[in-house]
């Protein structure tokens, strides 16, 4: 349930249903922390009855690694967690980021930026502002333009430029995440003017995900808790674009032993599945970290009877 957005108009009604999805980007092969977002998604489709998609979220192609998508399925349907209907690839889906891209230029919502990291640090420096570790750098809008402007075809074309999306003032965004409660991040002080095109010409992670959870007609979106901060630019994406806000629950993330969010970056150790007995200990661990207790742990038990037992403590 959306409380409060921005100041544009509230998104049109969702699509009638249950629809979730699982949206991994292949880096590499699931670890234990991504097959508890995984296995999150999957019960909360099942406990609502409805249905579970995949989009494998290949954009960033300089970091993913060839077979990981096709590996990433395996290991899934390894773990019983099938899907419905096709598997969307981002990387097939250029035209659909293009038309949204072109869309927020016509209203005057983009500008390009040459700022690179270090000029962007160095202006917050200047400016008395210390952004902590693992944090996001707040844009000080030092490359917008007054007045925004509609820029020509040849210009969106140049992909040596950053494009950024212009907020407007007081832009704060409050949801209600469905175990976390009310949410609330204001974008201005928290985030700033945010990247909707790199210069490397690759569309960003906030403006797919926005367009292709329109595609598929999400209705409900359960993930890590390390996407909660992008959640606030995305409801503000739709709401711009005219797109349905999703419900939203993210789930606790697995750490290591330094407290760290488990990543492929970190070198995560991949799951287990080249067999049944492996893939129902993954589930076990990834279960456990969920909370679910009193599960059944018979060796006999399969996979499908363990997972009817986990929909239905998830339901409790």
């Amino acid at each position: 349930m959306i409380l409060a957005v921005s100041k544009f108009k509230n998104p049109p009604s969702q699509p009638v249903g249950y629809r979730g999805r699982f949206a991994p980007s292949p880096t590499g092969p699931l670890h234990a922390g991504s097959l508890v977002a995984a296995l999150g998604s999957w019960l909360d489709a099942q406990k609502n009855r409805g249905q579970w998609l995949l989009r494998i979220e290949d954009l960033d192609t300089p970091r993913c690694v060839p077979g990981a998508g096709e590996q990433i399925q395996d290991q899934l349907l390894a773990c019983g967690l099938a899907w419905d209907e096709d598997v969307i690839w981002q990387s097939e889906r250029l035209a659909g980021y293009q038309k949204a891209f072109e869309k927020l230029n016509l209203i005057k919502l983009l500008y390009p930026c040459s700022c690179s990291r270090q000029t962007i640090a160095h202006t917050l420096a200047q400016m008395g502002i210390q952004t902590p570790r693992n944090q996001e750098m707040v844009y000080p809008e030092s490359c917008r333009p007054e007045p925004l402007i509609t820029y020509s075809s040849e210009d969106l074309n140049n992909t040596n430029l950053t494009w950024r999306l212009a907020l407007p003032p007081d832009c704060n965004i409050t949801f209600v995440d469905e175990v976390l409660g009310v949410q609330s991040q204001q974008l201005n002080t928290q985030v700033g003017d945010f990247v909707i095109r790199r210069n490397d010409g690759l569309f960003t992670y906030q403006l797919a995900v926005v367009v292709d959870d329109a595609l598929q007609g999400i209705t409900h979106i359960v993930r890590g808790q390390d996407l909660l901060s992008n959640t606030g630019r995305q409801i503000h994406l739709q709401n711009i674009l005219g797109l349905p806000t999703p419900q939203y629950l993210h789930l606790p993330l697995v750490l290591d032993e330094h407290g760290e969010k488990l990543s492929k970056q970190t070198l995560a150790t991949p799951i287990q599945t080249q067999n049944a007995k492996e893939a129902l200990a993954e589930l076990r661990k990834a279960a456990k970290h969920l909370g679910l207790r009193q599960l059944p742990d018979s060796e006999n038990i399969t996979i499908a009877e363990w997972l009817l037992a986990a929909t239905h403590a998830w339901k409790a």
